[in-house]
């Protein structure tokens, strides 16, 4: 039995490495965003943490109507809502930023 095995034109080639290049490149962004993210939630739920807490504490209205559960609920709200902004612009940034290098260098070659 022969197998069908078809030589691979240098313009395929180049578009398979071209494509590993663009996924590689693509879960750089990816992770930078997710570790972006990741620091920006930390610290949005450490800046919100201690208010809410305090105010819980502190503000008869608060005290009255802000129980454990809502407290946790701001906290994470905010937290999950720093998580999701920062790291969609530092993909994108990312993202843009490398299509400007890959647009360039296409052009010098």
């Amino acid at each position: 039995m022969s197998k069908n095995v078809v030589a691979q034109s240098p313009l395929q080639r180049n578009s398979l490495a071209s494509l590993d290049q663009k996924l590689a490149m693509a879960k750089r962004c990816s992770h930078e965003g997710v570790v972006a993210g990741a620091k920006a939630a930390a610290l949005a739920t450490i800046a919100t943490a201690i208010p809410t807490l305090a105010s819980a504490r502190m503000l008869p209205w608060a005290r009255a109507h802000l129980n454990h559960t809502a407290q946790a609920l701001i906290i994470s709200t905010v937290a999950g809502a720093a998580y999701f902004i920062v790291a969609d612009k530092t993909v994108l940034a990312t993202a843009r930023k490398n299509s400007f290098k890959s647009r360039s260098s296409s052009i010098e070659a």
